[in-house]
């Protein structure tokens, strides 16, 4: 006993000298009487931490940090609330998430009618000829049915539509539209990508993945200014959520507006940007010239696609759709150009970064990344999958075995459990959303929203991965169970494997001295709380780089 009371002196006192050297640094900002949970596993809780400029200095016991704080430091007292690291957003695309919160909501219109009356509505606010953009319709809502031009032509005869599913593999025209596209009956299909017509062979409106660009390609342009207005927007809605940063799936117009916001000193929220794997050599070119950013905008990664959607029917399987036995989906990019990309792209030192959610384009994407890793030799190179949504079984072990990350949104498992077993049967379920056989393997496990398709509330997602409770309430018990994870694992994929995903991890996702300033205060500690309850956890504070950049009142 006596010489476990030596050996805590001994301790303490180190520590005290310690924190009277770090102390000499001015400390901005300290909270103090909190649950912090730290994503260091080797100091996984705390009571408090202290803050110098944009790092943290300590973290520990509140008695530890008293001895950094003096009559210049702003010292919030948490009053035993959760402090966390500052939430990362994995797989964002977040220009189009901030035109979404002022485009015409369809989200959750839940009948025929209600679509056509939101359309209608918004199209009486614009100017004739105004593209009618945005949406995140969701037919599964309403029965299934597709909805068709026709359904809003009378509303909407002065203004293009082109309003999209909420996944982002299909969209729905107007006649308007096509016309101006000059879309017929005699347009020919794309490859990768499907116009649907009706039994004589017309076009009903909707057009899957590829076959979108010909629409896409007569829509304007938005300007410079809508898009940093839809920049700010997205900022200032995600850092309510506790999102200090973000992994933008995107354009190199997209990256264009991150820049200019950044070097104007507008840019807030942390931005990692990838543009298209086939601009590889533009990208590396890119690096060689300027290096790959900072710690507020950085880039190195490339996406790509290789298949389509699940609610769209353009996801790739190995076997058909239940409710549709002649389709297996879309393969949208063939496995000869993915193979030459992603090692074009490895060989360049760039992170590639695929969307495969059918098992059959996720087997596909495993073996490319294999035979890459095998012809290129061992780096650390952080392959990522986005989505990896349905695997056959024997993939699963396969992302761990090649240390290939597993991109995942969790939000989608408890919006597509509501109608996925019509679509694949109960077979295939088993392995849909396999966080926790992901996890059994060794996988690394990381979280995103896919925002503009589903919300950027990492709270929302933490409950979906721990409960996998569906929307409609209908799996009580959660859908898939054996797929749960706990709240450590998904805070952890929201956070530390985030960081890494992204290789970042010297710089931030744990509350470590020296790493960045970057945290959250949340009302009740996630991790105590029965799951069910997770969802009325409210964000309350905010903080990037040591600044405070939200607040809620704490009484």
């Amino acid at each position: 006993m006596l010489k476990q009371i030596f050996l805590w002196i001994i301790v303490s006192a180190f520590f005290f000298v310690a924190c009277r050297q770090e102390s000499r640094r001015k400390t901005t900002l300290a909270v103090i009487n909190a649950r912090v949970w730290t994503g260091n596993s080797e100091q996984p809780w705390a009571e408090a931490l202290a803050v110098s400029g944009n790092k943290i200095i300590a973290v520990g016991a509140n008695i530890e940090i008293q001895l950094f704080i003096d009559d210049s430091t702003y010292v919030i007292d948490a009053e035993g609330m959760m402090v966390t690291p500052g939430f990362i957003d994995s797989h964002v695309h977040f220009l189009e998430g901030g035109f979404q919160l002022s485009s015409v909501q369809l989200r959750d219109a839940r009948t025929k009618q209600e679509f056509i009356n939101r359309i209608s509505k918004y199209a009486r606010t614009v100017e004739p000829g105004t593209w009618i953009t945005g949406g995140n319709w969701d037919h599964s809502l309403w029965g299934g049915e597709l909805p068709r031009a026709d359904w809003i032509d009378k509303v909407t005869p002065n203004n293009p539509v082109w309003v999209i599913r909420l996944d982002g593999h299909m969209a729905l025209a107007n006649y308007y539209a096509m016309k101006l596209a000059g879309i017929t009956g005699e347009t020919q299909d794309i490859a990768g990508g499907t116009i649907v017509r009706d039994k004589n062979g017309q076009p009903t409106g909707i057009f899957k993945d590829n076959a979108m660009a010909l629409i896409e390609k007569i829509v304007p342009e938005p300007t410079e200014q809508m898009k940093l207005r839809a920049l700010k927007a997205a900022t200032d809605y995600v850092i309510q959520q506790g999102v200090t940063s973000v992994h933008h799936m995107g354009s190199w117009d997209d990256l264009t507006i991150f820049e200019k916001a950044h070097q104007s000193g507008n840019l807030k929220t942390r931005i990692y940007a990838a543009v298209p794997l086939s601009s590889w050599q533009k990208l590396q070119e890119k690096i060689q010239r300027k290096g790959n950013g900072d710690q507020w905008l950085k880039i190195g990664g490339l996406k790509g696609f290789a298949d389509g959607s699940l609610g769209s029917h353009t996801a790739a399987f190995f076997q058909p759709y239940t409710d549709s036995p002649k389709d297996s989906g879309l393969i949208v990019n063939s496995p000869d150009k993915l193979y030459q990309w992603v090692s074009k792209c490895d060989k360049a030192g760039l992170q590639a970064i695929v969307h495969a959610i059918g098992d059959r384009a996720n087997f596909m994407m495993l073996n490319i990344y294999e035979q890459v890793v095998n012809e290129n030799g061992e780096r650390d190179r952080r392959f990522r999958i986005e989505h990896a949504q349905h695997l056959a079984p024997a993939d699963i072990p396969r992302f761990a075995e090649l240390g290939i990350i597993a991109s995942m949104q969790p939000y989608h498992a408890i919006d597509d459990g509501r109608w996925a077993e019509q679509f694949i049967g109960p077979e295939r379920i088993k392995k849909t959303y396999a966080f926790r056989s992901l996890l059994n393997t060794g996988a690394t496990l990381v979280f995103g929203s896919d925002w503009y398709v589903a919300p950027p509330i990492p709270i929302l997602g933490i409950y979906a991965a721990v409960t996998r409770r569906t929307l409609d309430n209908k799996h009580p018990n959660g859908w898939v169970p054996e797929q749960k994870i706990t709240v450590d694992e998904a805070l952890r994929a929201y956070t530390t494997n985030a960081a890494y995903a992204s290789f970042e991890e010297q710089l931030k996702g744990s509350l470590i001295p020296g790493k960045l300033a970057d945290f959250v205060i949340l009302n009740q500690d996630i991790t105590t709380i029965p799951s069910e309850q997770i969802p009325s956890t409210k964000v309350m504070m905010t903080v990037i780089d040591g600044k405070i950049v939200f607040q809620r009142n704490f009484d």
